[in-house]
């Protein structure tokens, strides 16, 4: 494998992207050099591999959690998009989470503050609240209905030290995407989902609802909200709103698996949730599969983007170009092989 050095650190940079080897820090990085302009990410050592290999951007070691890092990472720039995060669904590893979800953001935003530079705060639209009745909920719904594990109250306090950094004069924007398919998913993330639908793990949905959207309609949009959001305010980055067993049937469709069969009863789900905890506690580690996981997967997560599409001009392609646009990259970089497609009477 041909690798491309990193360049030397230069002078001024447009743009620092945190979290560039993730999904979403990934495609802002590619897009903004696209898009002709200097880009730096802040990379922790052992994970400066393949992820951006090729890409003429500066790169500055260290994690969000470092001080100094961070400030190196920030000086000379002039738009900060803070993408980095752990992410777990579960109801284990709060401190950690609370370190570099909160911790870490409360370091970049200082950092920014400090440097002058605008932030573009990626969040999730799980740090939101949900309406109760499965109604389309906005940047404004009071929090509630949701499953307050771990991820989710650190995601919805990461937001709030923004805010507060807002109040301190801090030039920010919040962004809260949905679950997102697309190319450059080296972790694998959200595709984990797509890449369990192809291995024939699809026989029964969760009987929820989900957003589903295209990472590169996001990417634009984030991209957007350095020049175009309204400073201390959140912009929910939505998707197409689908059961999950119309998603997982597109899925199955795209990968030429047989769809699924129907939705899983919700009992079965907690109870496949409670298994999972007891076998978490037996290994020592807390699994995907958990009580916290199952819950999340019944709720009727409902979201509307009117903000982002009057004030970013957010748009979104249709579902099934990213699905099979998502497969096809999978395959080419050998995290699936292509099936021949399943014909269903």
């Amino acid at each position: 494998m041909n690798v491309t050095a990193a360049p030397p650190m230069t002078a001024s940079i447009d743009c620092l992207v945190t979290g560039g080897t993730g999904l979403v820090g990934n495609n802002l990085i590619r897009m903004l050099l696209d898009r002709g302009l200097a880009v730096r990410t802040l990379v922790r050592g052992r994970s400066a591999g393949r992820e951006l290999d090729g890409l003429a951007v500066d790169r500055v070691v260290g994690d969000v959690t470092d001080e100094g890092a961070v400030r190196r990472a920030v000086a000379g720039v002039r738009t900060v998009i803070h993408s980095a995060a752990m992410v777990h669904v579960g109801w284990r590893r709060l401190d950690e989470m609370r370190r570099v979800n909160v911790g870490g953001t409360r370091i970049v935003a200082e950092a920014a503050r400090a440097e002058g530079a605008r932030l573009v705060q990626v969040s999730s639209v799980n740090a939101l609240g949900l309406t109760g009745d499965g109604s389309p909920a906005d940047e404004e719904t009071p929090f509630g209905n949701t499953i307050e594990c771990p991820y989710v109250v650190t995601k919805r306090e990461a937001e709030q030290a923004v805010l507060d950094g807002v109040d301190r004069g801090l030039d920010a924007v919040i962004v809260n995407p949905v679950f997102m398919l697309g190319p450059w998913d080296w972790k694998p993330s959200s595709g984990r989902m797509l890449l369990e639908v192809a291995q024939g793990k699809g026989l029964l949905a969760p009987p929820g609802s989900q957003h589903f959207g295209d990472v590169r309609d996001v990417a634009a949009a984030i991209i957007a909200a350095i020049s175009r959001g309204v400073r201390g305010r959140r912009y929910i980055l939505g998707g197409h709103h689908l059961s999950f067993v119309d998603a997982w049937t597109l899925f199955a469709k795209a990968t030429g698996r047989r769809p699924p069969r129907g939705a899983a009863p919700p009992p079965l789900v907690r109870f496949a949730g409670r298994v999972g905890d007891v076998i978490g506690a037996c290994v020592g580690r807390e699994g995907p599969l958990n009580s916290a996981a199952a819950s999340m997967s019944l709720l009727r997560q409902h979201f509307t983007s009117e903000r982002a599409r009057a004030e970013l001009g957010y748009r979104l392609r249709p579902l099934e170009e990213t699905v099979a646009e998502s497969w096809r990259w999978f395959i080419d970089h050998g995290y699936a092989r292509p099936r021949r497609a399943c014909q269903t009477s």
